[in-house]
């Protein structure tokens, strides 16, 4: 089974503008309302692919209520906990370029982050898939993943994936990892680089993370493809399939999925990066996530 975390998911308000003005009344074009958050869209892009999935996390309020409501409609089985205050509602605004605005989401307490561990202490077996990815709300710290996999770790044989930014995924190292999956940008963060490395540089930081106890990196660069350094010591290069950028959120989540999907079927690096690639590009050229047929389509360009 995989099993998809996510601490803070959303309701993500899309908004088409048209040449927005900045201190102006504007107004729409469009406007649509999807579920957010990392680990469901992880869940979500699974579950298109054909995979079993059981996506997990913490909702709130009315938001919250909805959240349940349109991933229900979905078909998603999920198990969210119950917490205190509002799911975030989290602003996409279309225009010349792309701007979001991430609201800071409910209020889970160590209590709420101890019942998510008995939830998953009762699921988990040899096997398994665990995938945590995304932000966590305010109230929790950069710690939590980690010590999250450090309540777990007498759970041996689950597959840990990890998709997160600066110390929320670094501090998880030391618990091996099977994947993690840092965009260029996140991992020039966590070395402190200024500029974006050339393709040895971004393996010499792969290799640095599995220093630190990852298993498999991969390294995101949107429109520029996909680095991986893997725990058989192959480094791996995949080209992205060219189109047009339409909605880029859920693409790094479809990365992940179409790798995992991928590799549980063929167990190789390369057709799983490949595939991941091409998940990833296919949702970025689609306004919601995309589906199988877009996804081996935009593989097919790719060969």
């Amino acid at each position: 089974m995989i099993y998809t975390v996510t601490f803070n998911p959303s309701l993500d308000y899309y908004v088409q503008v048209n040449n927005i003005k900045s201190g102006m009344v504007n107004r729409t074009v469009s406007e649509r309302l999807a579920v957010g958050g990392k680990g469901l869209n992880v869940s979500l892009a699974l579950k298109e692919l054909g995979d079993e999935t059981l996506a997990l996390g913490f909702v709130a309020g009315f938001t919250g209520k909805a959240i349940l409501d349109k991933v229900t409609a979905l078909g998603l089985n999920h198990n969210f906990i119950q917490v205190a205050g509002q799911s975030r509602i989290n602003v996409k605004i279309k225009s010349n370029n792309e701007t979001d605005i991430n609201g800071t989401g409910a209020e889970v307490c160590e209590n709420d982050v101890n019942k998510l561990v008995r939830k998953l202490k009762g699921l988990l077996k040899e096997g398994d898939w665990l995938i945590v990815s995304g932000s966590v709300p305010s109230s929790l710290g950069e710690n939590t993943y980690a010590n999250l996999f450090k309540r777990l770790k007498n759970i041996k044989g689950v597959n840990l994936v990890v998709d997160a930014c600066g110390k929320l995924l670094t501090e998880t190292l030391k618990y091996n990892p099977f994947l993690i999956k840092p965009n260029i940008y996140e991992m020039c963060e966590i070395f402190g680089l200024n500029a974006i490395p050339d393709i040895e540089g971004i393996y010499a930081c792969a290799r640095k993370l599995q220093e630190w106890g990852a298993r498999n990196v991969i390294v995101s660069m949107g429109s520029a493809g996909a680095a991986m350094v893997t725990e058989s010591r192959q480094a791996i290069y995949v080209r992205a399939a060219r189109g047009q950028l339409v909605n880029s959120v859920g693409a790094g989540d479809s990365m992940i999925a179409g790798f995992i999907h991928e590799y549980l079927k063929s167990g190789n690096y390369f057709s799983a990066l490949n595939f991941a690639t091409a998940a990833g590009s296919a949702c970025a050229f689609t306004k919601n996530l995309a589906n199988k047929a877009q996804i081996e389509y935009v593989e097919s360009l790719m060969l």
